[in-house]
């Protein structure tokens, strides 16, 4: 006959009641976690193919506008006759001086413009009060009209966005997506279209984005930098130029 002992065995041991509440809790949340990881791929699943079809959208609107735009040139050479564009929507606005010797007016309208440092730039709509507020601050600043591909290279390169007051970079849709998804922009070819075509939310994705900060231009300004651009100089509405100086500080 074996010898009985005191220590009992692992069978009879009983769990406590604590530990089992902890394993159920502990199992019950890693369900939980894997039910939500698998609900957020199926969600980025589906979001993905809308921002897809979004982009081809955007891009077949885009290659239309622009055939249709040939189209009318032509017309009017075989007519004898001139295409004039339309008036821009978008002006690009860098500015070009510092703060020294500005006047109250002009000094407050680049705080409004959010144009703080030389080199800032930013996308303003054109609108008669916009006009007005150039007119009067042009000595400090050079503008004029981004093409579709200035418009994506800033925002793809050089693109902040302002999140609770902060500077955060575009590295992923989700940080569009939470501060602009309430305007149906949810993607960086979204933010790209609102700014490049001025759509209806095109203030909130101006505002949404921080002023970028460009390199002084390839090769270095014009001799006499302070005079207006059709001068010899650099600051003023340099209209269709502007995309040229963007290839340069970008």
């Amino acid at each position: 006959m074996a010898p009985s002992t005191t220590v009992p065995s692992a069978s009879t041991i009983e769990v406590p009641e604590t530990l089992l509440k902890k394993r159920k809790q502990n199992e019950k949340a890693r369900e939980e976690r894997v039910a939500a990881a698998s609900a957020a791929r199926k969600a980025s699943k589906a979001k993905r193919k809308v921002i897809f079809k979004r982009a081809e959208s955007y891009v077949k609107s885009y290659v239309s506008k622009e055939k249709e735009e040939v189209r009318l040139k032509r017309a009017a050479r075989a007519a004898g006759d001139f295409y004039v564009p339309a008036e821009p929507k978008v002006y690009f606005v860098v500015r070009i001086r510092g703060i020294n010797e500005i006047a109250p007016k002009p000094r407050k309208i680049l705080q409004l413009l959010r144009l703080l440092q030389i080199n800032n730039g930013v996308f303003v709509k054109v609108t008669k009060a916009t006009q007005q507020m150039l007119r009067l601050v042009e000595p400090y600043v050079t503008y004029g009209e981004p093409n579709l591909k200035s418009v994506r290279e800033l925002i793809y390169k050089r693109g902040y966005g302002k999140v609770s007051k902060q500077r955060v970079p575009l590295a992923s849709n989700s940080v569009i997506e939470g501060a602009l998804g309430s305007f149906d922009i949810l993607c960086i070819e979204d933010l790209v279209h609102e700014i490049a075509t001025a759509g209806p939310h095109f203030k909130q994705a101006a505002n949404f984005l921080w002023p970028f900060k460009l390199n002084n231009p390839t090769g270095g300004w014009r001799p006499r930098k302070f005079l207006h651009f059709v001068e010899g100089g650099d600051h003023g509405n340099r209209e269709h130029n502007i995309n040229k100086l963007i290839r340069q500080m970008n």
